[in-house]
């Protein structure tokens, strides 16, 4: 448990070390429900966004996490939550209890129910699905539309590009 959150600290610290944050970016974003939010829906967040119910916004760089959590343009970094959606891809860690991502994502999806457009790394969940992919899917279900080894496959499957 230790090495766990030291990994989580670490890795949090990272992001935010390493990422660009835009002049325009708000820094940090709290929602209770969109609207009910610190800055409307139509705002960047290079920071921290905190969704207590459900926060929406343009892009989000750094730690999303909440309840219910919409990105409408790219996440970078961390997204935790118990439904995370984003519609324009992104690169990080997606730990959600379920993912839903429109664009093509770089990086680790982890929770029950992972979905994207298409995935650039390691999808580790129970249901695992993608258009296409260039990685691993891990899990009891594992679907890759177009371009993996199989199109179906429990335990593992394999993409090999789009």
């Amino acid at each position: 448990m230790k090495a766990s959150l030291t990994i989580l600290v670490l890795l949090v610290a990272t992001v935010f070390a390493v990422m660009p944050v835009q002049a325009a970016d708000k820094p940090i974003q709290l929602s209770l429900v969109d609207p009910l939010q610190l800055f409307s829906n139509n705002t960047s967040v290079g920071g921290l966004r905190i969704s207590v119910l459900y926060g929406r916004n343009t892009d989000v760089t750094g730690l999303d996490w909440g309840l219910i959590t919409k990105t409408t343009g790219k996440l970078t970094g961390l997204q935790g939550s118990l439904v995370g959606m984003v519609d324009g891809g992104g690169a990080g860690l997606q730990w959600n209890f379920i993912t839903l991502d429109k664009g093509t994502f770089t990086g680790l999806q982890y929770g029950f129910y992972n979905s994207t457009e298409h995935m650039v790394g390691l999808q580790l969940g129970f249901i695992n699905t993608s258009e296409s992919m260039t990685g691993v899917q891990l899990g009891l279900v594992n679907i890759i539309h177009k371009g993996g080894l199989l199109p179906f496959f429990p335990v593992i499957n394999v993409g090999l590009g789009k």
